[in-house]
């Protein structure tokens, strides 16, 4: 599955004339304008509890598992930093046991000099809300007299207060987000659909975003050909609403038939019925195709079955067969086939009706009747001539498409209660919505922000066209969800900025506690890439903190090649690609590739993933570069406290190009228990670059030799 470097052709102008004037989404809308102001902002104390522990900052964390402590002794005071002085309506403190009996809240613009603008002497601790007004910078709690002998102590202080403007909901989508109508001739949407497949086709590195969205109806005679960043979306409540007689493609000409660098491109709720019988889509990871109903077959190999190397399939009907043909790996999940052709080293099945029966490894086919626990990704539409973001409804135990017996059951959204970001727009201005109690959708395009975008509210939708793409500048962590439940992320690619990063995304802080199973933070085709744009540098990607997260299809990837200087050992690097400390993680389709060390970690009980595609890092120089006192690092850590974890359909490979001298000691590191179970686990020598001397800990045989032969182990222990 080599992927030589390639340089990128300048194609410019292709669009700018065909995309004007097309038609961009519209709405209106205002939210509240009292905004959440204290959470995540620095925060001191007169005294904690204990050196290190019971900060002041974990008042002010959005984690109810967290808490400030002071000393046993009064007066004490906690006070956050608002970082500019801001109108102050309502103060909430939630209080342990340790609470005040007697307080002042009161507002500073210097920290020193202080107005009251609350004070009580019978306060019983509990949870408060007060009602303010007051002005200041900085706002604390000053405490008087306590309830108990021990020190005052606070799980949550929050702040809030006016935005100063209200912040509008609604609007353009941009005018990269193209929408057809069956009015159009398709001449006309040829023409337009070609002119930015031509810039996109071969611009792997480029900065074009693109959505090409269909408004409900029936199209004919068309072959969407679809290039990098760019999202083929149907309008309808469902596949069948939009219909086209004709082809959506993607191939692999561009790269003399090498399909393996078909990266960053979707597909989404549209019925195709192929001209010749059967639709090609060629592509490897970061390539999801979800919701389409494909009358006929389906094809995922590039024209002269050329390499091909994995990708993800969900929530969709082939009435036809599941040509695997070159593909290296695949994973498919709640859809509805007819037959499935070929297999070559991994391909996973999850609540497929009509899938093969489990043969692995011969051939390598695993099949899981039915997906445990699942929500359908969010997804634009159009409805009552508005447009609006469908949220599926939680399943559990299901096969089979969503939408089998009528509308795919779930909540519609309307456009007014997003903020439209577009780019150029800044971290705070994002927060400021967000905050504001709106939902977020990302134009296409790309994001610097020098803060964090934090997502504190459940239930909170965000989602990103077009591959929009967040670049974080100065090392900050681009994006943090607080342990709340119900927050959707969906279509977002998240680029290392040049000064690292210690995470990517964050889900819940430090200490998350709270059981999400009924409502859980999902994570929908979300994609992490270090270097190969820019030298990015991020420490980690994916950092789950939350219990009961669903992890539904990412790509987390340290770049292997790119445009020059931006990749080599020292230059875009990264320890890890996914760590998840929470309860209960539910992961599907998980691609994480290339890290400098173990590439996914996992810390908590309860995890479980279906399908793992990974490859070891090309290019560490020496053995003892990638790591001394052993041979390198397992792509798949399970660690040693794990007491119950379970894993199905794991392949990790090496192709050590820089040194082909580099062994690995193992592709999977588990604790030996019986409550941690693999099944179905593959490693490979890709052309003999290197070996990995076993498949699980010391057991497996080697994955070596020129003939790129998989070495399997069915269930370990």
């Amino acid at each position: 599955m080599r992927r030589s470097p390639w340089r990128l052709a300048a194609i410019g102008g292709l669009v700018t004339a065909m995309v004007a004037g097309f038609t961009t989404i519209t709405a209106s809308g205002a939210s509240a304008a009292e905004v959440l102001l204290s959470q995540g902002k620095p925060a001191t104390a007169s005294s904690t509890e204990a050196a290190g522990v019971y900060l002041a900052s974990e008042a002010v964390d959005g984690n109810t598992a967290s808490r400030w402590s002071s000393a046993f002794s009064d007066p004490q005071w906690l006070q956050v930093d608002l970082g500019s002085s801001q109108a102050i309506t309502r103060v909430e403190l939630n209080w342990e046991t340790a609470a005040a009996k007697a307080f002042q809240i009161q507002v500073s613009d210097n920290a020193s000099s202080w107005s009251t603008v609350y004070s009580t002497t019978t306060a019983t601790g509990g949870n408060q809300s007060l009602s303010v007004s007051g002005n200041g910078r900085y706002v604390r709690m000053y405490g008087t007299q306590r309830t108990t002998g021990y020190g005052y102590s606070l799980f949550e202080f929050k702040v809030f207060g006016e935005s100063g403007t209200s912040v509008p909901g609604g609007g353009s989508l941009g005018a990269n987000v193209v929408v057809f109508d069956p009015s159009m001739s398709s001449a006309s949407i040829q023409a337009q659909a070609d002119a930015i497949f031509q810039q996109q086709e071969q611009a792997q590195f480029g900065t074009g975003r693109y959505v090409l969205a269909f408004k409900p109806g029936t199209y004919n005679g068309l072959n969407i050909q679809v290039g990098f960043y760019t999202s083929v979306i149907g309008l309808g409540q469902n596949p069948q609403d939009v219909r086209i007689n004709g082809d959506i493609t993607v191939d692999a000409g561009w790269f003399q038939g090498n399909a393996t660098q078909n990266f960053w491109r979707s597909v989404e709720n549209i019925q195709v019925n192929p001209v010749n019988g059967t639709n090609r889509w060629a592509v490897s990871q970061a390539a999801p195709f979800r919701r389409m109903d494909i009358q006929g077959n389906l094809n995922l190999a590039p024209n002269g079955y050329g390499w091909a190397s994995g990708g993800y399939i969900s929530d969709s009907r082939i009435t036809g067969t599941q040509g695997q043909y070159s593909q290296q790996q695949w994973f498919t999940r709640n859809s509805q086939i007819a037959s499935n052709t070929n297999a070559v080293w991994n391909q996973m099945f999850v609540g497929v009706q009509g899938a093969p029966a489990q043969t692995f490894p011969n051939p390598p086919y695993t099949t899981i009747g039915q997906t445990p626990v699942i929500r359908e990704k969010p997804y634009l539409y159009q409805t009552g001539g508005q447009f609006a973001v469908f949220v599926p409804t939680l399943r559990t135990n299901s096969s089979g498409v969503s939408w089998a017996n009528g509308n795919t059951p779930g909540t519609s959204i309307p456009l007014s209660q997003f903020f439209v970001a577009k780019p150029g727009d800044s971290a705070a201005t994002i927060n400021a919505a967000l905050a504001s109690g709106l939902n977020l959708i990302f134009q296409p395009g790309i994001y610097h922000v020098n803060q964090t975008i934090n997502v504190n509210r459940a239930n909170t939708v965000v989602l990103g066209l077009g591959y929009a793409t967040i670049i974080p500048d100065n090392g900050v962590t681009p994006m943090q969800v607080a342990d709340v439940d119900g927050v959707k992320i969906a279509g977002v690619l998240f680029d290392a900025g040049t000064t690292n990063s210690a995470n990517l995304l964050v889900l819940g802080p430090n200490g998350s506690n709270a059981n999400h199973a009924a409502n859980p933070t999902t994570v929908q085709d979300v994609f992490f890439r270090i270097g190969g744009y820019i030298a990015g540098k991020a420490t980690n990607s994916l950092l789950v903190n939350s219990n009961n997260v669903i992890i539904d299809h990412i790509w987390a990837w340290r770049a292997d090649h790119g445009n020059a200087g931006t990749y080599g050992w020292t230059i875009n690097t990264a320890d890890s690609g996914l760590i998840v400390n929470g309860q209960n993680v539910t992961a599907y389709g998980l691609f994480v590739e290339h890290y400098q060390k173990y590439e996914v970690q996992w810390n908590a009980n309860g995890g479980r993933t279906y399908f793992l595609q990974n490859e070891k890092p090309y290019d560490p120089p020496t053995q003892a570069a990638w790591r001394t006192g052993a041979n390198g690092y397992a792509a798949y850590k399970v660690a040693d406290s794990v007491t119950n974890h379970e894993a199905w359909g794991m392949g990790s490979y090496c192709y050590f190009n820089v040194n082909p001298s580099i062994h690995a000691d193992r592709g999977f590191e588990v604790p030996v228990n019986s409550g941690v179970k693999l099944h179905n686990l593959l490693t490979v020598s890709l052309g003999g670059n290197g070996v990995i001397d076993h498949v699980v800990n010391n057991t497996g045989g080697p994955a070596q030799g020129t003939a790129t032969v998989p070495s399997y182990l069915v269930n370990f222990p």
